[in-house]
């Protein structure tokens, strides 16, 4: 059984669409470890996103994802990483097909429902660096 973060948005968020986004991956088999209410800090976001911080586009995507307060998830599940990614579709939600989450319901490259884990090792990062040990049921 693999584990896999999920951050839902600030877009998803203002379009009342947790609940939607919850329920697709109820639906393909996942369940729901762990959720909470969070709003993301600059400090915790330079480091979610260390990778990007020498980009132009960077402080575009801090504003973003401090603009309201997000929903984090934590699913499980066979192969939970890349079930979720499946889902998601690509990143930009103009490329993503219709019946993925991002294809039917984000639209653009940064408005695009939700953050997934990337693969089991970063999922496993992110999960330590969103919530703490007591917060996650065993």
């Amino acid at each position: 059984m693999e584990r896999t973060l999920i951050l839902c948005k600030p877009d998803c968020m203002r379009k009342n669409l947790a609940g939607e986004v919850v329920l697709r991956f109820q639906n393909a088999g996942l369940r729901l470890q762990a959720a909470k209410m969070i709003r993301l800090t600059d400090a915790l976001l330079t480091e979610h996103y260390s990778h990007l911080t020498d980009k132009p586009f960077f402080p575009e995507i801090v504003n973003f994802m401090k603009s309201e307060p997000v929903l984090a998830l934590i699913l499980t599940g066979e192969n939970a990483v890349m079930v979720v990614r499946d889902l998601l579709g690509p990143t930009d939600s103009r490329k993503a097909a219709k019946g993925t989450v991002r294809g039917d319901l984000g639209e653009s490259n940064m408005l695009n429902i939700a953050h997934a884990s990337d693969s089991v090792e970063n999922a496993e990062i992110e999960v330590k660096r969103f919530f703490r040990s007591d917060e996650i049921p065993v």
